[in-house]
């Protein structure tokens, strides 16, 4: 299936609340992603970006909050402050395990914290100057929740993940992805309520994009080259590796990635032509960690 679609599925929108999901990581095997460290330090790149990146999106939309003058838009806001909070938590879990098990995550966790916290964090302003740098942090997070989207409905369609991702990693990337496409709507419009600006829209998506490649491919290197399972050669990212798991369906294609990335330029963009709704709700219904928080 496509990770876009043409339907506009905005009108079955639900009332969004965290759900209070955990694992137990004991036994998970070091390369749980086809048994290939590439494929799985494919994933835990992303899981190092994550806890620190939605400490960030919260924080963000908690300052945002007075500024929010739709009552609709303040009851989404709130929904999709608790769901990030307990995604940054449930990665968290991971890397907890990761570390314990050897692979040591912090001096890369580490740079992403500086990131977010010191580079993109609060700065000593006030007035206009505060508010524009709250309106371009909100723009930023709409720009990256746009990627989260095109991944949500992506993830829940990978029929490759199926039976190559270890059913209790499988668990926690739906779960995860089924939430962001039940919140995808909620930073654009957010940027849309407070601003809406054209350009600032265009010129935060063109930050985001490339730093978010950049991040995560540095993370790959990274947990490739920490890895105690390997060495000498294979500590490297080879072609091959990423061609073999693009054509076993693991992780999405150039062309598909292309046309996300333009996607967002388009004047009449919204978030909601990404994914179903419906299908997600159905996905967290079925969640093992779902059903069992419920």
């Amino acid at each position: 299936m496509s990770a876009h679609t043409d339907v506009d599925t905005d009108a079955d929108k639900v009332a969004l609340a965290a759900r209070n999901v955990s694992w137990d990581w004991t036994g998970l095997p070091m390369h749980y992603f086809d048994a290939n460290p590439f494929a799985t330090h494919l994933a835990n790149g992303m899981n190092m970006l994550l806890p620190e990146g939605e400490v960030f999106f919260v924080d963000v939309f908690q300052q945002a909050l007075p500024l929010i003058k739709d009552d609709a838009v303040r009851a989404d806001v709130i929904g999709f402050i608790g769901q990030e909070a307990t995604h940054s938590s449930a990665h968290q879990s991971l890397l907890e395990y990761l570390n314990g098990e050897g692979l040591d995550t912090e001096p890369f966790v580490e740079q992403i914290r500086w990131m977010f916290r010191s580079l993109l964090g609060d700065r000593d302003l006030t007035g206009r100057k505060a508010q524009s740098w709250l309106l371009e942090r909100v723009a930023l997070v709409a720009a990256l929740e746009h990627f989260t989207s095109y991944l949500g409905d992506w993830g829940l369609n990978a029929r490759g993940w199926d039976k190559t991702l270890d059913p209790k990693v499988l668990d926690l990337f739906r779960w995860h992805l089924a939430e962001e496409v039940e919140h995808r709507h909620v930073a654009f419009d957010l940027f849309t309520h407070l601003d809406g600006g054209y350009l600032r829209r265009v010129r935060t998506w063109i930050i985001a994009a490339p730093m978010l490649v950049i991040l995560w491919v540095r993370g790959i290197r990274y947990m490739m080259s920490v890895d105690p399972a390997l060495g000498g050669n294979t500590r490297r990212i080879k072609l091959r590796d990423v061609r073999l798991a693009m054509k076993k369906g693991l992780m999405p294609s150039p062309w598909s990635l292309t046309r996300m990335f333009f996607e967002y330029f388009r004047p009449g963009y919204h978030p909601s032509r990404y994914g179903s709704t419906s299908q997600a709700v159905a996905y967290l219904a079925s969640s093992p960690a779902a059903r069992a928080a419920a």
